[in-house]
């Protein structure tokens, strides 16, 4: 019998790629000679570095000058099958002109009618499932039986030494309890905004101010003035180390060795989730943003959403206007990080 040859496409947003890592394991386990290899943006392909599932990670830039590139790579692998977990025409098209004969695609596009891919419904979103399950049925066409949706990450121990390296050199030493709040969103999420993470982390210190925990911001998009705000902040005990790492790879490291992380549904909880670190997601209670379709699920993780009776007061009919900012307590949020460090035997 011919050798099963497997291609996962996601080439959108770190979080979303996240949900295709159960894809692999499963394919892995139901087919263990098979070769299995993903395509994504550059940048995501760290995510699949050292897994054990995944024989080649090929990663697109979106541009005009790789897109026969990628086509070329991907002839040459001869693929079986091509499972495209997030319908884009420029993957739909690599695909068909790379000679991929079965191709499963989410829906029925235009684009994906024409190069004759099959597609599995998302029916709506009725029932509304967790996004790793939908990136599962695609998997589930070409044979895998599974309800296992935990997301994985594999870092290596190396990794591990350098990234406390890292945060040795920020002034977190490995004995001490840590909280990493990513106050980012690049917008892919509804978010708290940065006055709100303040209040945050003040409430923190306050609670926590004789056990020499320390807080570690991780975003990037972090204002001037937000910045400003924390050089007043005593003690020394927030660090911000969203310079210190040069790739999403270092910043992976880094989370797998948090105690916590707190985060709106954006990249870096989806990393935590897959990375068993315990985690607290903030959700909107709209559909497409809530915690059943995007929520953390390792043993370690909370959820937290606005509730219904909330959002119906104070968030628009059509739910476009968001009051997520009042819509989730810091007080939750406090005794969920309580809950978590209690848990944890750091």
């Amino acid at each position: 019998m011919k050798r099963r040859k497997i291609l996962i496409v996601r080439t959108d947003r770190v979080g979303d790629v996240v949900m295709i890592t159960p894809m692999v394991r499963e394919l892995r386990l139901t087919y263990p000679d098979a070769f299995i290899a993903t395509l994504t943006q550059h940048q995501a392909g760290d995510i699949f570095l050292h897994n054990p599932h995944v024989d080649v990670s090929i990663t697109d830039d979106l541009t005009r000058d790789t897109f026969w590139k990628v086509i070329r790579e991907l002839r040459q692998h001869a693929f079986t099958d091509g499972l495209l977990v997030m319908p884009t025409k420029r993957a739909t098209y690599q695909m068909f002109l790379a000679g991929i004969r079965n191709r499963i695609g989410v829906g029925h596009i235009f684009y994906e009618v024409v190069t004759l891919m099959r597609g599995v419904s998302r029916n709506k979103y009725i029932p509304l499932r967790h996004e790793a399950d939908y990136c599962m049925d695609l998997a589930r066409m070409i044979g895998v039986v599974t309800q296992n949706l935990q997301p994985e990450i594999f870092v290596t121990e190396k990794e591990r030494d350098n990234a406390s390296n890292i945060l040795q050199r920020c002034g977190v030493e490995p004995d001490q309890k840590n909280i990493f709040i990513h106050t980012g969103s690049g917008g892919s999420s509804p978010n708290w905004s940065e006055s709100r993470y303040a209040l945050l982390i003040n409430r923190i210190l306050n609670e926590y101010q004789d056990s020499g925990l320390k807080i570690i911001l991780t975003a990037r998009e972090m204002s001037d003035q937000f910045r400003s705000t924390l050089k007043v902040l005593p003690g020394n005990r927030v660090i911000n180390v969203s310079q210190s790492y040069k790739s999403l790879r270092e910043l992976i490291t880094m989370i797998a060795h948090a105690d916590v992380l707190v985060s709106s549904s954006t990249g870096p909880l989806h990393l935590a989730n897959a990375l068993n670190v315990g985690c607290i997601g903030l959700y909107c209670h709209r559909s497409m943003n809530c915690a059943t379709l995007w929520g953390v699920f390792n043993p370690r993780s909370v959820n937290i959403e606005v509730p219904e009776e909330y959002c119906n007061k104070h968030c628009s009919v059509d739910k476009e206007k968001c009051a997520f900012e009042e819509g989730i307590t810091i007080d939750s949020v406090i005794e969920s990080i309580s809950q978590l460090l209690a848990g944890n035997n750091k």
